[in-house]
């Protein structure tokens, strides 16, 4: 049998090697199974993520090259590193992540969010009540103008999704987290595939046999977490527009 291989949503098997991922689709590697907490679990700990419109099965991939940021090599605008100096977004974790998975599924203008179906928003909610999936906050005023998710399993972050509804929102809300993860000792952000608005936040792109190399190092032990906010650190880097500052 070759790739996509079809799981069965009615048993416990888990997935081949991602080495046996199609090369066109780049990263299709199986089809079928469910969203289960245990299934995502270990989806992410082997390096594969769901991605599926409302008329397919799940499809599952493992694309190749990966795309990663190492927070140390974390990209801050000169005029992003304004916006941070403001301080005029007030940043959260973990509170408002079925808003922050909802706002990301909506239609853009550049057609992405969609694929975010409503069963994938009941299992990642459910992924976050089982703590291993997480959300970004971006507040002006009280109301969420952006923000981002995904799903931290040891030391490596795997990205999702982000939105924004105001300039900047969504890069703050990023530059936050990413501060924070360097702070926890997080060693890798998966950022999936390869686009310009991820490179010039610094992320880049390694093989995926490398990437799961860095999943066998980082991803264990595996313990659900509850994040919370250090507001020093929010302030240093609003006072700085940088956080190479927090790592002493």
């Amino acid at each position: 049998m070759s790739a996509p291989y079809w799981l069965s949503p009615h048993s416990s098997e888990w997935f081949p090697d991602v080495e046996l991922a199609l090369r066109e689709p780049d990263g299709l590697l199986a089809v079928g199974g469910d969203l289960s907490v245990p299934r995502l679990m270990s989806a992410y700990r082997h390096g594969i993520f769901p991605w599926y419109s409302d008329e397919q099965p799940i499809l599952w991939w493992s694309p190749d090259p990966r795309s990663v940021l190492f927070p140390g090599e974390l990209k801050i605008s000169r005029s992003l590193r304004k916006t941070l100096k403001k301080g005029t977004l007030r940043i959260t974790f973990d509170t408002a992540f079925a808003d922050v998975m909802q706002q990301c599924a909506a239609p853009r203008d550049d057609g992405m969010g969609t694929w975010i179906t409503e069963d994938m928003q009941i299992a990642y909610r459910r992924f976050h009540q089982a703590g291993h999936a997480h959300s970004v906050e971006a507040w002006h005023e009280d109301q969420l103008v952006g923000g981002l998710y995904g799903v931290a399993l040891g030391k490596v972050f795997f990205g999702e999704s982000m939105f924004t509804l105001m300039s900047d929102a969504s890069k703050v809300a990023f530059v936050t987290l990413v501060a924070h993860l360097l702070r926890w000792d997080f060693r890798l952000i998966d950022c999936q595939v390869e686009t310009a608005h991820l490179n010039s936040l610094g992320a880049r792109t390694i093989p995926r046999h490398e990437f799961t190399r860095y999943l066998d190092a980082f991803c264990e032990p595996v313990t659900p977490a509850h994040w919370t906010i250090e507001a020093e650190w929010i302030r240093l880097i609003q006072e700085t527009g940088r956080i190479d500052t927090l790592n002493a």
